[in-house]
């Protein structure tokens, strides 16, 4: 098994979701944690417990980014006019590694962030190799023309499990994609229910 996917079946065991609504999760098979302990009866969570989970799910989504990285951009979520849980969602989405996933150019979020730093992807015709890029309403997003028949970019478009959002338009013959508009929360293709409500309750109390 590799490392990417050995991560994110361990996040799909520490939730006891489906995050990405894979057929391969191991919680498809059994819905209780990993190890001998896995089975046991869970207590029940604290208004803490739940605000943490939360936040734990959403992190995990985009690849289990650090709680720094997260932090951040939760803080420039609060200085954007609007609610705050969305504003959140919206600027993840707005990661160029997380809409490389949505436009089904490589199979998972772990794939996309990889893509990105081994400089397969170009955004307006220029080359970007930072994940956490930060993508503006119009941009149009390529592949280079040496990873367009790669193995792994053909069996991503071909996954039956997720279809692209309405906020990008995607070209996959020319697998190109062009950033139409920031989502809100009901927008976003999710395979579980994410609560960024919970994680505004839980960054106001910690």
């Amino acid at each position: 098994m590799s490392k990417r996917t050995a991560a994110k079946h361990k996040i799909d065991r520490r939730m006891g979701e489906n995050l990405w609504g894979r057929p391969k999760s191991p919680v498809n098979r059994r819905e209780y944690g990993p190890g001998e302990h896995g089975q046991r009866r869970k207590a029940k969570l604290s208004d803490f417990g739940i605000q943490l989970r939360a936040k734990q799910k959403l992190k995990g989504y985009y690849g289990d980014l650090t709680e720094k990285q997260f932090r951040r951009i939760f803080a420039e979520a609060e200085r954007i006019r609007g609610d705050t849980g969305e504003n959140l969602v919206g600027l993840l989405e707005r990661r160029l590694d997380a809409l490389i996933y949505r436009a089904k150019f490589v199979p998972t979020i772990f794939s996309a962030r990889q893509f990105v730093n081994h400089g397969h992807i170009l955004v307006n015709g220029k080359g970007v190799n930072i994940p956490s890029y930060r993508v503006n309403e119009g941009d149009v997003i390529e592949l280079v023309e040496k990873t367009r028949q790669l193995p792994i970019v053909i069996e991503a478009i071909s996954l039956p499990e997720r279809d692209v959002p309405d906020y990008l338009e995607v070209n996959h013959s020319k697998l190109s994609a062009k950033f139409v508009r920031t989502p809100s929360l009901d927008e976003i293709p999710y395979a579980v229910i994410m609560e960024p409500n919970l994680v505004v309750e839980f960054y106001a109390k910690n």
